[in-house]
């Protein structure tokens, strides 16, 4: 009986321990999605005065792939794990995929670059949230995370749907005007990417030992992809109308990047791909509320604060349901 308890309270510290992990991953990627709505703003304005948001987004992610270059190699756990990458690649416990989380990166930065500018950053973070609540979804229910499968429960499946509620609802107002609805689909593809790009970038991680690594090899494969985007834009439509700006804080965008990126490596791996993907783009709604509500062009309507609420209760209602557990990654 005496051991019986014993085991009964450490089992109750062990349980009381993981959900301090689990609240704890689920505040950094609130906090990672607020960075993401700053970014959102910045890569916005960046891209209407170069008058070309691929070129922007180039800018920005070079930027903060450069200093990664030198944070990574500069330290000696950052070189360690890229051995270990290098050395999971050849064993197989990573397949080449998996290092291209970076391509949906730089989809979803040009999306902000393209987008922002005409749905302004509320609408536009709403409509990220229903691709990301769909594309969350389905990365946890096919394994791509590195904490395996996760079953599509009744709560997930209604935590998504409630999300997808949300855009139509805050964005209906947006789509009157010719185009707009390409620049709400974007943002709603870029949100599907962003799922994947989360769950391949926790597995390069995980088998980094070190998120640094992990958000390195995705800028390196953002860079190179923008790159050639632009590329083709360059032959296809000619230079762009605008010039790189004199103004610093513009290019902040890469460096709040780097932070995001980390996070997410290190998140995904304690909490699975959809509530990672939900809690961050709660934190991007909060932070794209603020935004907009401080500026005159994009004052947010009472739908998008509608759509904004429940997005908040979706998280709520996912990240509190019982965790189930997950099979072995693939």
């Amino acid at each position: 009986m005496y051991v019986a308890s014993i085991e009964s309270r450490f089992a109750l510290r062990s349980g009381t321990a993981r959900g301090r992990r689990r609240a704890l991953a689920v505040a950094a990627a609130v906090f990672a999605g607020v960075g993401l709505a700053v970014q959102a703003r910045l890569n916005g304005e960046l891209g209407a005065r170069v008058g070309d948001g691929v070129a922007a987004s180039l800018a920005t992610t070079a930027l903060g792939l450069v200093v990664l270059l030198a944070v990574v190699l500069g330290l000696p756990a950052g070189r360690r794990g890229l051995r270990l990458v290098g050395s999971a690649l050849r064993t197989g416990g990573l397949r080449w995929w998996h290092c291209c989380g970076g391509v949906s990166g730089a989809l979803f930065v040009a999306s902000q670059g393209i987008s922002v500018g005409a749905l302004g950053v509320a609408v536009f973070t709403v409509s990220i949230v229903g691709g990301t609540a769909l594309g969350s979804l389905a990365a946890d229910g096919w394994g791509l995370g590195p904490s395996g499968q996760h079953p599509v429960s009744p709560v997930r499946i209604g935590g998504a749907l409630v999300c997808v509620a949300a855009v139509v609802i805050a964005g209906h107002d947006r789509l009157g005007g010719q185009g707009t609805l390409v620049f709400v689909a974007l943002p709603l593809i870029a949100g599907i990417a962003v799922a994947v790009q989360s769950a391949l970038n926790g597995r390069v991680g995980a088998a980094a030992r070190s998120a640094w690594p992990a958000t390195l090899v995705n800028f390196v494969v953002a860079t190179l992809t923008l790159a050639i985007v632009l590329l083709i834009e360059l032959v296809v439509r000619g230079a762009p109308s605008g010039s790189l700006p004199a103004t610093p804080w513009l290019y902040a965008a890469g460096l709040i990047g780097i932070g995001v990126i980390a996070v997410a490596a290190l998140v995904v791996r304690h909490v699975g791909v959809l509530v990672f993907g939900l809690a961050s783009v709660a934190g991007q709604l909060l932070g794209a509320l603020a935004l907009d509500a401080s500026t005159a062009d994009h004052q947010p309507s009472a739908a998008t604060w509608i759509g904004a609420m429940l997005t908040l209760a979706a998280v709520v209602l996912v990240a509190r349901a019982r965790a189930t557990p997950a099979s072995a990654p693939r």
